[in-house]
């Protein structure tokens, strides 16, 4: 009697200690965000067929965050103030819900704006007497306010997508006319600008590859000038801009907000940027880098006027291809991913599974932290120019209910987990589909996933530990525990 007494002991303190020591949370398609208690350890002597074994860390992940954009707010702002609020405290409070800790903003109007707007749009004020962030106080300020209410030492660096359109050849917001193009239709990347009418004539387009931004010194100072009033600005509404980038995809001429810049007008202007900034204590990073030419950000880190000014580089979207050069080159560069790619509105499974091929891409690759884009869109996801996109949040404008999207899950499967100061690990094993992470508490993070139709097997080794556990068809997993 008592030999069964010690056996059903040691196999419930068997069981305790892997509920105590191992955190496995899943998701699939039709269940999110579930605990799972499946996950055995195995003892230090077992024979098993490694999966996957943690070897060396890698670089510094610094967080997870998403966008502050206007269209993100004025949908939040359609719910209930206590919806509102649940919503804020999941995403930004320290170890509740994704605890995001690094986000972005625009400088000005982006593609996700209620209208365009610039902060001085007097024609040859360069002195910025004119200077306002009004707008903002109506919708970027309360929105990041909300934030750091739940997380106050949330980091944010902005970019503009579009200088003061009077500072551009073409004296206008956008880079590409609509006109003629009415009825252009793209099912795939959720655009139909039916009529809209951006107001910019095709003889005033600008183009990859050329300066849109008026190249003489008196501008180059007055949109320093511009930074500088924004940073400080910003500072007075108790909001700390940590880092800048000088400019949004600057390769894309887009039908909203946005200009095109040569790499050598990019680095004459950070050699304006650079100084102004560094008076304030503010990074600067060069990017957005959305085209695979690695040699368009070399150009920039060894330039002679701009060299001195770059702290780390931004890339997204095809910019993804040339992070791994950069990286490898750079070894010691702060990289990030500025821009998850924003999918077509429909924040369906299919997406969220390509989102993870990204986040595996961009910090397999060096990235030190990934940036979602839209936090909160009306149903549909549409802007004020005619794109669809995904967002984390949906907002149901006639229920006036929300839903968290599965790509919220996702980030939330890596940024609950891995906290700031976290080391990516390599690893080793007949399985890769995984990202892995060592913390500043020294706790491992595994997030893995099965993309088959079948269960699977896996098993991690990490340190003198041993887990073994059996994966969901096409789910996603996180496992936290200690070596």
């Amino acid at each position: 009697m008592k030999k069964m007494f010690l056996t059903i002991a040691l196999i419930l303190f068997a069981f305790l200690s892997n509920a105590q020591t191992i955190q496995w949370i899943s998701t699939t398609a039709k269940e999110q965000w579930k605990t799972q208690t499946g996950a055995s350890i195995l003892p230090a002597t077992t024979s098993a067929d490694v999966s996957i074994e943690l070897n060396k860390p890698q670089q510094t992940i610094e967080g997870f965050g998403t966008c502050f954009n206007e269209l993100g707010w004025t949908s939040l702002s359609l719910l209930s103030e206590t919806d509102r609020e649940t919503i804020l405290r999941e995403l930004f409070a320290p170890g509740i819900g994704a605890n995001f800790s690094i986000c972005r903003m625009p400088v000005g109007a982006n593609d996700f704006s209620r209208q365009w707007y610039s902060y001085n749009e007097t024609d040859g004020d360069f002195d910025m007497k004119h200077f306002s962030i009004a707008n903002d106080l109506q919708t970027l300020i309360p929105f990041i306010h909300h934030a750091q209410k739940y997380n106050p030492a949330l980091k944010i660096w902005a970019s503009p997508w579009s200088p003061p359109s009077w500072m551009k050849h073409n004296h206008h917001y956008a880079a590409r006319s609509l006109l003629g193009n009415m009825n252009f239709k793209s099912e795939d990347w959720g655009m139909d600008f039916t009529g809209i009418n951006n107001g910019l004539l095709a003889d005033r387009e600008g183009r990859e590859g050329t300066d849109m931004f008026i190249r003489e010194a008196n501008y180059y100072k007055a949109y320093a000038l511009y930074f500088t009033k924004f940073i400080e600005a910003y500072r007075k509404q108790k909001i700390n801009i940590g880092m800048v980038m000088p400019q949004n995809e600057f390769n894309s001429a887009q039908v909203f907000p946005s200009c095109t810049w040569t790499a050598d007008g990019l680095s004459e202007f950070i050699s304006y940027l650079g100084p102004a900034m560094k008076k304030l204590g503010v990074k600067v990073f060069f990017g957005t880098i959305e085209r695979p030419n690695a040699k368009l950000v070399d150009t920039i880190l060894t330039g002679s006027k701009s060299k001195n000014y770059i702290s780390g580089v931004g890339f997204q979207w095809a910019g993804k291809d040339a992070i791994p050069t950069i990286h490898n080159n750079y070894p010691s560069l702060t990289l990030y991913q500025s821009e998850q790619e924003c999918g077509n509105g429909k924040n369906d499974w299919k997406y969220c599974t390509y989102t993870w091929t990204l986040m595996k891409h961009y910090l397999s690759n060096g990235a030190n932290a990934y940036m979602y884009w839209n936090t909160s869109l009306k149903q549909g996801g549409i802007s004020t120019w005619g794109w669809k996109q995904n967002s984390l949040v949906s907002v149901d404008t006639v229920n006036r209910k929300y839903k968290y999207n599965y790509e919220f899950y996702l980030m939330k499967h890596l940024s609950h987990f891995v906290k700031p100061g976290a080391k990516r690990l390599t690893t080793a094993g007949t399985f890769s589909n995984l990202l892995a992470f060592i913390n500043p508490d020294q706790s491992i993070i595994v997030v893995a996933q099965n993309d088959t139709d079948k269960l699977m097997q896996l098993t991690i080794k990490a340190g003198n530990k041993t887990i073994r556990a059996s994966l969901q068809p096409d789910s996603f997993n996180t496992f936290s525990f200690k070596q």
